[in-house]
């Protein structure tokens, strides 16, 4: 049953051409999953436990298991706009550890195989204590693209910097500009510079998809810029990993 609704839900994104926003679009629309799907690692299209779920105008993601919300349809060239904070402990497997999820957007075929059989493959806004805003690029053979503008911190990671040195990536990070270099994957963890707000106060993430560029903003600061996208339109998938996070936007707008 799962392959064939998943074969129709792929069937759906290709008989239309992705949408460009001409005027604010509601994703969410305060009440509902409307216009979105669930895809969890273990349970696929079925979701036993509400790891997604909504109450008192906001979306609940629990963590419980791996997973993305996901829009039925695809976009291209908007900015969106999703304004979330973190909810209560970590679960499983990190438990301990920074509280994880994501904003993945050109989200494009199989659901489950961009990454660890769970989400889309795409480029991803990171949501992470110490690193939201981070650009990932979510695939597992090197089956997307970017450029970014950076620098090489001592640590030997990439670090986005406007006017930096040039590097294609088809795989791997581009670290925030200011993401601290002794930043540890451990609960609540705080850097010398912060943009995100602290636990349980909310933030407001913008990623602005413009042709073939992609900028990242947190809280009305540029946190990183990539362009020469290998693919510039698909779906756009939240993810569910181990931490809690509410939402209470989730919005397009026309690119001016």
């Amino acid at each position: 049953m799962y392959k064939t609704i998943g074969f129709f839900l792929l069937l759906g994104q290709c008989w239309g051409a992705p949408i460009e926003p001409a005027r604010p679009v509601q994703l969410f629309n305060g009440r509902d999953l409307t216009g979105f799907y669930t895809w969890l690692r273990t349970n696929k299209y079925e979701d036993p436990k509400h790891v997604f779920s909504v109450s008192n105008g906001m979306i609940r993601i629990s963590g419980e298991e791996w997973g993305g919300l996901t829009t039925k349809e695809e976009y291209r060239n908007y900015r969106l706009i999703v304004e979330w904070k973190w909810g209560g402990p970590n679960l499983g497997e990190r438990a301990t550890k920074s509280r994880d999820s994501g904003i993945l957007v050109h989200g494009a075929g199989e659901d489950g195989a961009g990454n660890r059989g769970t989400w889309l493959e795409s480029y991803e806004s990171q949501i992470i204590e110490g690193g939201t805003g981070d650009i990932i690029i979510v695939t597992p053979n090197g089956g997307l693209s970017l450029t970014a503008d950076t620098r090489t911190g001592s640590d030997g990671q990439l670090y986005w910097q406007r006017g930096g040195t040039a590097v294609k990536r088809d795989r791997g990070r581009i670290n925030w500009y200011a993401r601290d270099l002794q930043w540890k994957d451990v609960l609540g963890f705080r850097g010398t510079v912060n943009v995100e707000k602290p636990v349980g106060e909310w933030n407001r993430t913008e990623v602005i998809c413009r042709g073939d560029r992609l900028t990242n903003k947190l809280n009305g600061k540029v946190m990183t810029e990539a362009y020469g996208l290998s693919r510039s339109a698909g779906k756009i998938q939240i993810q569910s990993e181990g931490a809690e996070i509410l939402i209470r936007k989730i919005e397009l707008r026309p690119i001016h």
